[in-house]
């Protein structure tokens, strides 16, 4: 069956959608605010080195300078298990010193990024280690026979002028001669285009940064069954079809520039909402999946084979969905005279006690009447019994659903009804050409529009060419805004 794959990208998050027969299967989101620094290579200026530490501080064009020890140098780690001691930091680095470093720690608080000169490049079956001719095996690969032959048959498709170092990961349990050359060809472009900047460019300047999520997706993803890609960004599509040509085994001869504002809300209506189930206001899909694209070198975030939802196991509630104009239709059972019925005992493909056994049971319960239960013997011998609701309970008595996340105990955040409302205004700006856009949202909604977001708040206006105006909505719960044109 022909697969879809939908992009969706702006400038505070990225969302893809893997479609199956006109049918989400898969949501994926990353923000930019959660995306982080770890990975990231940069060319790097010493600023200060501190031998009372063995630490210097190095400039990488953030904030605050990164911090790197000299237990992360890669020249002093060179002599261990040696008898020779250790080379002091006072004598690898001096100040002014331009150095490639990566990131394997992102800044918390006041502290700047923690720096490691050990260059590292995950791939989706292999990590690269350019700086070391170390060929390793995943610890959860754990048959030796299965190292082994690991081991032998990356030896065989390394190039003769391989000097670095590789790891292999789980994935590459299931993987084809074709897919491991695939990787290690990209790994090796990868770090000659990052040699290659560090030669050309200025210092604290980034080399590599971690795979976005669109460009993992593809990685990851895309497959033989892959109809399309639809990207709605012109650039965006460009940026993709750029890293297809250092990637081979994923190009995408199959991509197609989509031309709609949002490539992924038409296909949510009408659907349920993944993020806050029990809801059927906005968009909404089935349940998320717990597969996500890899982007590190933990294999434990990855799970083996590919999801797929079928339409005839779902369940729906038993209740009606508030606030939707569809209702979902709860499983009956059909009550006979003497006899008590549980919604759970009728099921395709259950074995039915013999009649005279039934008429036993009828007899009983019509013998020994019970108030609110009911009793069926099984084929084993037992009773199942059942309880009946008499009247209802305190809960229903004493409570009603909460007016703001109508039922199902959780709220969106106020980042995410600020992207949502970011969205819409894209979509409007596209539409219609008012003067200016009235957004009313609640307190906190503005507030975050106001300091953090404003930022993204300010780009859009200067996208759209339009005037847009906050407003605050005492009665507005934190799910509620509305857009005005004026």
């Amino acid at each position: 069956m022909n697969e879809d794959i939908l992009i969706n990208i702006t400038p505070q998050e990225t969302r893809v959608a893997l479609i199956l027969q006109g049918a989400v299967q898969e949501l994926h989101i990353e923000r930019t605010l959660t995306r982080g620094l770890a990975g990231n290579v940069y060319l790097g200026k010493v600023v200060r080195v501190l031998p009372g530490m063995q630490s210097a501080f190095i400039d990488i064009g953030l904030e605050r300078a990164a911090f790197l020890h000299v237990a992360d140098i890669w020249e002093a780690r060179s002599h261990e298990g040696t008898n020779v001691p250790p080379t002091p930091i006072e004598k690898l680095l001096f100040d002014g010193q331009v150095l490639t470093v990566q990131v394997i720690k992102d800044p918390i608080g006041s502290k700047g990024a923690r720096l490691s000169t050990q260059i590292s490049i995950a791939g989706r079956m292999l990590v690269y280690l350019p700086q070391d001719s170390h060929i390793g095996i995943s610890q959860k690969i754990e048959k030796e026979s299965e190292r082994e032959l690991l081991r032998n048959r990356l030896q065989e498709l390394l190039p003769a002028d391989e000097k670095g170092g590789y790891i292999v990961r789980t994935m590459a349990e299931e993987a084809s001669d074709t897919d491991l050359a695939s990787d290690i060809d990209y790994l090796r472009k990868t770090w000659n285009a990052i040699m290659e900047g560090a030669r050309t460019r200025p210092a604290t300047s980034l080399l590599y940064q971690d795979l976005n999520l669109a460009q993992r997706v593809l990685r990851d993803f895309v497959h033989d069954e892959t109809a399309t890609i639809q990207v709605d960004s012109r650039e965006n599509y460009l940026k993709l079809v750029e890293f297809a040509g250092v990637h081979p085994k994923r190009a995408l001869a199959s991509a197609s520039l989509h031309g709609r504002a949002s490539a992924i809300r038409p296909v949510w209506r009408g659907r349920r909402n993944p993020a806050c189930p029990g809801t059927a206001r906005g968009p909404q899909i089935g349940r998320l999946p717990d597969r996500r694209p890899d982007r590190g070198h933990d294999d434990d975030r990855r799970e083996h084979g590919r999801f797929r939802r079928r339409a005839q196991f779902r369940r729906h509630d038993l209740q009606d969905q508030p606030g939707s104009g569809a209702r979902h239709r709860a499983p009956t059972t059909v009550a006979q005279p003497g006899r008590h019925h549980h919604p759970r005992l009728h099921r395709h493909g259950e074995q039915r006690a013999p009649p005279c056994r039934a008429g036993r049971v009828e007899e009983d319960a019509g013998a020994r009447p019970h108030q609110g239960v009911g009793e069926r013997l099984l084929g084993a011998g037992l009773v199942e019994m059942t309880r009946k609701r008499t009247r209802e309970s305190l809960a229903h008595i004493l409570c009603e659903p909460c007016p703001a996340c109508a039922g199902k105990g959780q709220v969106k955040t106020s980042r995410t009804i600020c992207y949502e409302i970011l969205r819409e205004l894209l979509r409007e700006a596209k539409q219609f050409n008012p003067r200016e856009f009235r957004i009313l949202a609640s307190q906190e909604v503005v507030d975050l529009f106001l300091e953090e977001e404003s930022q993204h708040l300010a780009m859009l206006g200067d996208f759209i060419g339009k005037k847009i105006s906050l407003q605050v909505e005492k009665g507005y719960h934190q799910e509620q805004y509305d857009v005005i044109l004026m």
